[in-house]
């Protein structure tokens, strides 16, 4: 999906009705508790604090609908070992160890050796991975390979992946794998000027390069009838007997055994869906992984687009191409949610107006859609997520990315409500406000309208930023011709919308914010991120490499360095902390129009060179100084730089066979529900 990663450390980001600036009433949970009851944090270590979100709303389904959502959770779950497998061949190998470790092993699980390394497991789990979920970089266990090995020799034999290997083979093998860090070091390197395939331990390709991954799709493009397929989008790419090769993700193909589960739970799906629109779509993805024809992708994107009545919506598929280095490769993800009526109005009311916005946005005329078509949006409640969805979650999501079924059919944009609620509730706790604000009135008024400002740039990024724009007659698609700097520039486009309008007169008298000053509590913290708080996310001595965070800190130092001459935004020294202050808002307000009209002409013109300048000059590299700043500021402060969560359980109760109502549960052990699901949904095979 065009995702919207949109959290500021140490700040609120919740789902508040139409403008209040108060916080709303505290929802009950299914089981009647307030929130005050409700606990959302249920765990931290190294840098991640897991929450959990309520669901509610869910006992107001009708029996068909609940039935519907659980067999989407199901079909969701099912494909979760996909994601595993497609962000490092090793990982399943290391994930049912690890499990087999935490389950099994004999000898004391309160020595602090096996502390670190049950430490190392639950980041491992949140990553889905050995690569963290958010630099791409390996991450190794604090505790030594000497006693990693010696727990191995303590763990059940027959609950290790040793697939034929004796104890001795298989801990030679899988021990450099993980502490190792050199091997594999980043999951996805978008260094420029080197063989990015190469250099990446993602498991989309095997034994290729750069130049014939390009090649190949190249020549496959051309003896296609069909041009505007998402080539490459469910496959991995391999060399056979000297020879380039896909090998597709389908029924019968790669990931075979966890899409047929997939598939088993989407039929059943089918059988309840709330309209035939849902239906076709169902039917379409259905045919997609049984045939892994990418033209039934298609038909099921337009038919989910065109299905706007069902209360239960899903996302499922390989999606979002990121943590591919050519921005083609999806990844497997499912997002399972029910519609919020009540907050659904404020989004709404920006939807109506999309055709507005993108008239007077300071494009070029030529970039502009005469006919913005098909723009649905609502706020969601999450039911469910799944692989590159979970735990670490969007907040927002606008589908699908074909921009050619964009442009004609329209998409939907989506605000996770239950999710910033949840997020609200850390945020609006958190000291780093008051730390960073360059003065206590800025502070005053983010804690006043920070929530507001960022559902609203959240609702405008998703509904009328990436939904903007168009692509020049005979340009290729963005990711083709932008490369690996697609993403990240797709992202400071939508942001930039967002930003252009949150100064706009035209939100208040559409009734979604009440004053200028929502406007300004958002570009206060916005800079405030992408200049200074989001660096507490990498390590000294690294530069960015996530395409959100290369987003920020494009815009913001874009903005700061172009405003200099008239003091726009201002760097201020105060007993030895660095502030920056914004002292100019109408000017910054066109600052953001001057850089959003040149972004979407790089998006537009295909400007890979143009393109490569600005995020490498602004983007990329990292004021050391300022970064070891932020981090001793943000040790006082005790606060984990990553969230994510603890799914929702989703129990039928059945009568023999008969299901006769869904219930949902709330677990608060983080690491319970990963052996949880080690057990119910490991469907692939691990290969060496």
């Amino acid at each position: 999906m065009k995702r919207c990663i949109f959290l500021f450390l140490g700040m609120a980001a919740a789902c508040l009705p139409v403008f209040s600036a108060e916080p709303a009433p505290a929802p009950t949970t299914s089981g009647g508790a307030r929130e005050g009851e409700f606990q959302v944090v249920a765990d931290q270590f190294a840098d991640i604090q897991v929450l959990r979100y309520r669901v509610p709303g869910f006992d107001q389904l009708t029996l068909q609908q609940k039935k519907l959502a659980y067999y989407l959770t199901e079909a969701g779950l099912a494909g979760r070992d996909i994601f595993y497998d497609q962000k490092y061949k090793h990982n399943l190998a290391i994930r049912k160890t690890l499990e087999a470790i935490l389950k099994t092993y004999s000898g004391d699980k309160n020595a602090d050796e096996f502390k670190k390394l049950a430490v190392y497991a639950k980041r491992f789990f949140f990553s889905n991975g050995i690569h963290h979920h958010y630099s791409t970089a390996k991450f190794v266990p604090e505790c030594s390979a000497d006693f990693f090995k010696g727990v191995l020799a303590k763990t059940d034999k027959a609950k290790l992946p040793l697939e034929g290997k004796s104890l001795e083979e298989f801990t030679a093998a899988i021990t450099p794998i993980i502490f190792d860090p050199k091997l594999d070091a980043k999951m996805v390197d978008l260094s420029p000027d080197i063989d990015n395939v190469k250099a990446s331990a993602v498991n989309f390709y095997q034994g290729v390069t750069e130049d014939e991954v390009n090649k190949y799709y190249e020549q496959l493009k051309e003896k296609s009838s069909n041009k505007l397929l998402s080539f490459g989008l469910n496959s991995q790419v391999v060399k056979q007997d000297g020879k380039v090769a896909e090998r597709a993700w389908k029924v019968g193909g790669l990931y075979g055994p966890a899409l047929s589960k997939v598939v088993f739970w989407l039929k059943k799906a089918v059988e309840v869906a709330e309209t035939d629109q849902q239906k076709e779509h169902l039917r379409h993805l259905i045919k997609y992984y049984e045939t892994g024809d990418l033209e039934h992708f298609d038909q099921h994107a337009i038919a989910w687009v065109k299905e706007t009545e069902a209360r239960v919506d899903v996302v499922n598929g390989f999606i979002e191409v990121y943590q591919d280095p050519l921005q083609m490769k999806g990844s497997f993800e499912s997002v399972v949610s029910i519609k919020d009526m009540e907050a659904s109005k404020r989004i709404a009311a920006i939807s109506a107006q999309a055709q507005w916005f993108e008239d007077n946005s300071p494009i070029m005329k030529e970039h502009k859609k005469a006919n913005v078509v098909g723009i649905s949006a609502k706020v969601i409640t999450v039911v469910g997520e799944v692989g590159d969805a979970a735990p670490a979650t969007p907040v927002g999501i606008n589908l699908p990315n074909p921009n050619w079924i964009r442009e004609k059919h329209g998409s939907k944009s989506v605000m996770l409500g239950n999710i910033a609620e949840a997020y609200n509730h850390v945020k609006a706790r958190s000291p780093a406000t008051e730390e960073f604000a360059a003065t206590p009135e800025i502070a005053q008024r983010i804690k006043k309208y920070g929530a507001l400002a960022s559902n609203l740039h959240v609702d405008m990024h998703e509904v009328i930023g990436h939904a903007s724009g168009r692509i020049n007659e005979g340009v290729a698609t963005p990711d083709k011709t932008l490369q690996t700097y697609a993403g990240t520039l797709e992202e400071a486009r939508a942001d930039l919308v967002a930003l252009y309008y949150a100064m706009d007169k035209k939100l208040v008298d559409i009734g979604v914010m009440p004053s200028q000053e929502v406007g300004k509590a958002e570009y206060d913290q916005y800079i405030m991120n992408g200049l200074q708080t989001q660096l507490f996310r990498i390590r000294p001595g690294d530069n960015l490499e996530q395409a959100h965070m290369r987003n920020r800190q494009l815009v913001s130092s874009w903005a700061y360095e172009k405003g200099k001459a008239n003091n726009v935004i201002e760097k201020i020294s105060r007993d030895g902390k660095t502030y920056f202050r914004i002292n100019d808002y109408e000017k910054l307000q066109e600052l953001f129009g001057q850089l959003l009209r040149e972004i979407q002409r790089l998006k537009s013109e295909g400007d890979y060179n143009a393109a490569k300048n600005l995020v490498e000059t602004y983007g990329v590299k990292v004021d050391q100084a300022l970064l070891k700043e932020v981090h001793q500021r943000y040790e006082k402060l005790n606060i984990a730089p990553y969230q994510g969560f603890i799914q929702a359980r989703l129990l039928p109760v059945t009568r023999g066979e008969e299901i006769t109502d869904v219930k949902v549960e709330y677990p608060n052990d983080f690491l319970g529900q990963m052996l949880e699901y080690g057990e119910k949904y490991s469907l692939l095979p691990v290969r060496n």
